[in-house]
């Protein structure tokens, strides 16, 4: 079997998500450089888009909407 056969649907979500706005920023830097607006300052905002959408996958297992039931004893409690 193949790595792509034990991916989990929401794995892929997840990274089909990245991969959409690492398209859509590239779009964007295309095309506000094609109307005049210097290459450097486009891909800023192309790069900004990418690590907004890296920071949101990687904190959203941690939102209190997304942890799922908590069933009693399943979690550490302190001494």
């Amino acid at each position: 079997m193949s790595g792509l056969d034990r991916t989990s649907p929401s794995m892929i979500r997840a990274l089909m998500g990245l991969l959409l706005t690492t398209t859509a920023g590239l779009v964007l830097w295309i095309v506000l450089w094609s109307i005049g607006v210097k290459s450097f300052d486009a891909f800023m905002i192309t790069t900004a888009m990418i690590l907004i959408a890296a920071t949101v996958r990687l904190f959203a297992p941690f939102l209190s909407g997304n942890r799922g039931e908590e069933h009693p004893g399943s979690g550490w409690n302190p001494r």
